[in-house]
């Protein structure tokens, strides 16, 4: 059981949870309060980790994948001795202008691993990291140097374990096996609507035994010896822990724990004085931390300790394996080798894009080691497999492709995960239409900056016999309206090249959308097709003098517009070629640039594009049209689809003329 300062320390932090939802009249003070322990204990005793130094790369990750207990996590930082969040954050919790948000953000905290709060994607997240770690450990351990040697450590709620996305990321990491990933289940019966009997009645311990995980129970969340046991047991064992946790939602409350309604509202005044009497809190100032809670839960100099004694072993390996230290400390940086575009492959034949894109694989990886994926059960049509690279699996961890099964979103958020890490650059693929299975975690890559490549192929009705349940219509917009996602819809092989050069250079998440048909090679681009895709859109075939139409393109409907510019040229109409690959890079380029590929005064134009048109009209105008989606496609082979769609060099011609008044 706890000693005093022990019970004082904990109690510090539910005290902090409790008054800084009350200030800012909103939040989540009964996870806190019922989890304080669990922090604790990890904070304080079990994870290796330096408040001085928070991007310490060997350090421990800890997963709040229950965001909203958001306070318990900044409460648990605070007092371990980082720098931010200070005191005076907290008590401006959910505050404009303060990192202290309502769901914990690792763009705002230096110490937050990942943004969580959407139920499950920290979960998610978690197995990503572990995933990463044992690469990484196999890549670079030597016998007697185990330099990738930590432990991702997480609380999970029962909302967590509800979703679906949990579900998947659970079978996976037990399929592979992985250890030193230990979370902690906040089992304390209660969601939003009340009791979890309302809709969860499984025994969910014995789900997770069968997905092959290590299980444990304990049946007091105020039990520190017992935590302490349990999570020593779980940080040894070879494959991924779940510990189940019989905690009090908004202990120590008179009225109030073990209800749902100190979930997600502010205990009250009142209901806080009562609260901290029964707890034997023995100050009236709200946000008070005792001197000797300070002294007892600062971490600085354990953590600078353990930093330090890792930097010998590091020092250590680095005169034995030289080569092998510089590798990984220029993977756990981000930075890409020197020269890593001189194997980026010239392709100039009529191909599939997704086929380009397997060819820019193969030939960057030896280059990248750091490129790490693979596709949702359909390796063989994303063409995502690096030949001969082995496959990544409970018994082999140095394989280069990772079989994510038909998960589509724990891929998705085990990627992200991965790529929080470091030291991974991961890739992952399915059809363009199961971004919908993928989208949330799509979304917090883009929030959370993750450098994540996603590969979609299939890209349009193009992939023609499968029908409209998997042809993708919505989807290239919808996904254009992710704030800080980079999409790239390359038109031929070449660009399909510059597309990945584009991706990996990028700081963010980018999507390569990626034929299933042939298209024909479109010829030299503008210095180069690295260079052209990286600008976003460029002149393919130009005119003499001012142009009397644009048309616009993207992926495989460029060819259409090439084919239209000839129709058009024979009847005296001068019609300019764009590609435009990626809206996002085009925007950002400079004024000059974007006007001499769009003149101004060139008012007529039409874009190309086989999906849904929403968001065209900001190239081509109120005045212009799109050839584009206007319902869900068919069932039939790809050509007869696409000349039934208006998709044909004859049509764009005429609606070209059309809109000329010829």
């Amino acid at each position: 059981m706890s000693t005093d300062l022990e019970l004082l320390s904990i109690n510090t932090i539910r005290t902090l949870a409790m008054d800084a939802v009350q200030a800012a009249n909103s939040g989540h003070p009964g996870m806190p309060m019922g989890t304080a322990p669990l922090a604790y204990v990890l904070f304080s005793e079990v994870m290796s980790h330096d408040p001085g130094h928070p991007g310490w790369w060997d350090r421990d990750r800890f997963v709040l994948s229950a965001g909203h207990g958001s306070m318990l996590l900044y409460a648990a930082l605070h007092l371990a001795g980082y720098e931010r969040p200070t005191l005076d954050d907290i008590r401006n919790f959910r505050q404009l202008g303060h990192p202290t948000a309502g769901h914990p953000e690792n763009f705002l905290l230096d110490a937050v691993e990942t943004t969580t709060g959407p139920l499950g994607q920290g979960f998610a997240n978690g197995v990503g990291m572990a995933i990463a770690g044992a690469r990484l450990a196999a890549e670079f351990n030597r016998p007697g140097h185990d330099v990738v040697d930590h432990t991702v450590y997480g609380i999970v709620s029962d909302g967590d374990l509800m979703e679906g996305v949990a579900a998947e990321a659970a079978s996976l990491a037990g399929h592979l096996r992985l250890g030193k990933l230990v979370y902690l289940y906040d089992d304390n019966h209660i969601t939003i609507d009340g009791g979890t009997d309302l809709a969860f009645s499984e025994d969910v311990l014995a789900r997770f035994e069968a997905y092959g995980w290590h299980t444990d129970r304990i049946e007091d969340g105020t039990d520190l010896d017992a935590i302490r046991k349990a999570v020593d047991g779980a940080r040894r064992h070879d494959r991924p822990s779940l510990i189940a946790v019989r905690t009090v939602i908004g202990y120590g409350s008179p009225n109030k724990a073990g209800t749902a309604s100190s979930h997600g509202s502010p205990l009250g005044p009142d209901e806080i004085a009562a609260t901290k009497e029964q707890l034997g809190w023995p100050h009236t100032e709200p946000f008070t931390v005792p001197d000797e809670v300070v002294a007892h839960l600062d971490q600085r100099e354990r953590g600078a300790e353990a930093r330090r004694a890792w930097d010998r072993r590091f020092a250590a390996y680095r005169d034995e394996f030289p080569d092998l230290a510089a590798e990984l400390e220029r993977r756990m940086a981000g930075e890409l080798p020197d020269g890593w575009r001189d194997a980026l492959p010239s392709l100039s034949e009529k191909t599939a894009t997704r086929q380009a894109s397997g060819a820019v694989i193969n030939a960057l990886a030896d280059t990248l080691p750091e490129l790490f994926g693979g596709s949702a059960d359909l390796a063989g049509s994303n063409n995502t497999d690096v030949d001969d690279g082995g496959d990544f699996s409970a018994d082999d961890r140095g394989g280069r492709n990772l079989r994510f099964g038909v998960r589509e979103h724990a891929m998705a958020s085990i990627c992200n995960g991965m790529a929080l890490h470091g030291g991974i650059l991961p890739y992952a693929a399915t059809f363009l239409i199961f971004t919908d299975y993928c989208r949330p975690a799509l979304r917090l890559s883009a929030l959370m900056g993750c450098r994540v490549v996603w590969v979609m192929t299939h890209d349009s009705i193009g992939l023609g016999e499968d029908g409209p349940t998997h042809q993708p219509i919505e989807h290239l917009p919808s996904l254009r309206a992710i704030p800080g996602f980079t999409v790239l819809r390359p038109a031929d092989a070449d660009e399909t090249v510059g597309a990945w050069a584009a991706a990996l250079e990028s700081d963010g998440p980018s999507l390569i959308a990626l034929t299933r048909q042939g298209v024909p090679h479109l010829g030299d681009k503008p210095d180069g097709a690295v260079a052209a895709v990286g600008r976003g859109a460029y002149v393919l075939r130009d005119t003499d003098g001012t142009p009397d139409v644009l048309l616009l393109g993207t992926g495989s409907e460029v060819q259409l517009c090439v084919e239209a510019a000839e129709l058009l040229a024979g009847e005296g109409v001068a019609a300019r070629v764009v590609s435009l690959p990626s809206w996002e890079l085009f925007d950002a380029q400079d004024e000059a640039y974007r006007a001499a590929v769009l003149p101004p005064e060139v008012t007529a134009r039409v874009a190309v594009e086989a999906a849904a048109p929403f968001g065209w009209e900001r190239y081509v105008g109120l005045a212009g049209r799109v050839v584009g989606m206007e319902r869900f496609g068919a069932s039939g082979p790809a050509p007869e689809l696409f000349e039934k769609f208006g998709f044909t060099s004859a049509n764009v011609a005429a609606t070209a003329r059309d809109l000329l008044g010829r």
